[in-house]
């Protein structure tokens, strides 16, 4: 089990190509890139990060997934096919940049009124998206993470999901207690497809911290991964309000680097 961190960290702190250095100079050697706006997207800018990334492994590519994501899954075809163009530029990111993985939010659960998910057609869509991603000359494949206000809110959605298709899925520990669902049913579901792990922690009323400053067990967490027989990263994923200095989150990180030996011991 490796630690790194996404990008998505430092948004509105540090611009995406200047996070890469800071990272690395953090000691960091694996890593989730964030690209945070479409210019971003586009194929001069990912040949930059290719220059910039130096030794670190990029793990996984994510997006602010609510610019085109939800569209993938219009069953229009022009509106689809446009949300594709922009799919595109992300499969040449994780192609260039070496991705193992893009870390999807999927449709968003934006009404109050109940949803009717046509979960064959999301496979099919699944399935469609990560033959862009070959055809792209990409490894990479839809690794999809559960949100509490996306269709991914509950263990129940990958459980009906997976009756049409295998999907990698990325797990966000605080986007699990924000649904209110207890981690260890999503642990349950999750396990056999797991492939990515988000860290952050929180206090008592929720209000999200850097771990090490809230009251989230990382050791009994860690513990629990090693159980599973998980070998993926985990990878610290914070917000910039949750921390004053980039030197907290290096604390946080050597707090984790301990959780992580302490877990080891079994």
């Amino acid at each position: 089990m490796q630690l790194g961190v996404s990008t998505a960290s430092f948004f509105t702190r540090s611009e995406t190509e200047d996070t890469l250095n800071l990272i690395q100079d953090m000691g960091f050697e694996i890593c989730e890139v964030f690209l945070t706006t479409f210019r971003e997207y586009r194929k001069e800018f990912i040949d930059m990060l290719y220059e910039r990334k130096r030794s670190i492994r990029i793990y996984s590519i994510h997006t602010l997934n609510q610019q085109f994501e939800p569209e993938l899954f219009n069953k229009w075809t022009r509106t689809r096919e446009d949300a594709e163009e922009f799919f595109r530029e992300i499969a040449y990111a994780c192609a260039r940049l070496d991705a193992d993985y893009y870390t999807f939010h999927g449709p968003p659960r934006l009404k109050r009124t109940p949803y009717i998910i046509d979960y064959p057609w999301m496979a099919k869509r699944i399935g469609e998206l990560n033959d862009i991603l070959a055809e792209c000359g990409s490894h990479a494949k839809i690794c999809y993470e559960n949100v509490h206000w996306t269709f991914f809110n509950s263990p129940e959605f990958l459980e009906r999901l997976s009756e049409y298709i295998s999907t990698p899925v990325c797990l966000d520990i605080k986007q699990a207690m924000q649904s209110k669902v207890p981690l260890d049913d999503y642990l349950k579901v999750m396990a056999p497809y797991l492939k990515n792990v988000h860290l952050c922690d929180w206090h008592e009323d929720g209000k999200l911290a850097i771990p090490g400053e809230g009251i989230f067990d990382f050791t009994s967490f860690f513990r629990k991964l090693n159980d599973l027989g998980y070998t993926g990263p985990v990878l610290m994923e914070l917000y910039a309000g949750n921390y004053k200095s980039f030197d907290d989150v290096k604390r946080s990180a050597e707090y984790l680097t301990n959780c992580i030996a302490e877990a080891n011991k079994g």
